[in-house]
């Protein structure tokens, strides 16, 4: 029984440092962004989970329907979604719940660009994204 509770000791504190490392990958990313958004605009103040989260649920219409990153992602980034089109799952977009999420850097601007000219129907700002990824490590 004791070396149980010590493996599930030992489990769980791996598994909160592989979440807190990915949020650590996530908020060097978000501080990139924030980096190319003071260049680009020397009046930014930074980034902000406020206007991330308003982000994420700016609902706009799209070939006649109304849609968000919360139509697929849920309105909570750390439960899985599912394509409103597909119906394929998707997983968390909040690092606190999906460890991989922001492993891949490449994959990452990949999604970003996809999903902005899909949604907003252009890219996504630096300002945009950084708030974006603010917002959503500040989900648990």
């Amino acid at each position: 029984m004791k070396k149980t509770s010590i493996l599930f000791s030992l489990l769980f504190a791996f598994t909160s440092l592989a979440a807190q490392a990915d949020v650590a990958s996530a908020q060097k990313l978000a501080d990139k962004y924030a980096i190319f958004a003071k260049h680009i605009n020397p009046n930014s103040t930074g980034l902000s989970a406020a206007e991330g989260k308003n982000f994420f649920n700016r609902e706009l219409t799209i070939k006649g329907k109304q849609v968000a990153c919360a139509s697929c992602h849920t309105s909570n980034p750390a439960n899985e979604g599912k394509h409103i089109v597909t119906g394929k799952p998707i997983r968390p977009l909040s690092p606190a719940a999906n460890p991989k999420r922001f492993a891949d850097i490449d994959k990452v601007e990949k999604e970003f660009t996809s999903h902005c000219n899909d949604v907003i129907g252009r890219d996504c700002s630096a300002q945009e994204k950084g708030d974006f990824i603010t917002y959503l490590i500040s989900v648990k």
